[in-house]
């Protein structure tokens, strides 16, 4: 498996990653607005992939901080999805990794919107626990998803 910043010609990738998930987000591949997040956060250089041989295994769409004169910055990952064929393998947390080795520098704080606890995707996708096991908390709710289901911010401090 290779980890790397994205390139424009990830794009089909990043759509088939979608496609797998829309259940759960809602509308992603035919929305020329999630074609424009991926554009634009490669162009930036902060949407990173992991791939093998047969194609994308996940990616990740960053949101890079700005800080303030008396407060760190907060970061966030927009969007973060394993192929189901890859899940569980190490793929999300090598996505992870990277990006917070690339574009994170303490102190700094890295929030990610994910399921609430109630959200059918929630135990079915692994994505609390994953968060959780990567150091970040579960924080205040945040407003619904797209398909209307529950959502929960967890925040991960970087010292």
């Amino acid at each position: 498996m290779t980890v790397r910043p994205a390139l424009p010609a990830d794009l089909p990738g990043f759509l088939a990653l979608a496609a797998e998930v829309e259940h759960w987000f809602g509308p992603m591949v035919a929305e020329p607005g999630f074609h424009r997040a991926v554009r634009s956060s490669t162009d930036r250089g902060l949407a990173t992939v992991a791939e093998d041989d047969r194609g994308l295994l996940g990616g990740l769409l960053f949101g890079a901080g700005n800080a303030g004169p008396e407060r760190p910055p907060v970061h966030h990952l927009h969007w973060l999805v394993v192929a189901g064929r890859a899940r569980g393998t190490g793929v999300g947390r090598e996505l992870v990794e990277d990006v917070l080795c690339r574009h994170v520098r303490g102190p700094a704080t890295v929030e990610v919107v994910t399921f609430g606890p109630d959200h059918p995707g929630a135990v079915a996708s692994g994505a609390r626990v994953f968060y959780e096991r990567l150091g970040f908390t579960p924080a205040e709710a945040a407003g619904p998803g797209p398909e209307g289901g529950s959502r929960q911010v967890y925040r991960l401090r970087v010292d």
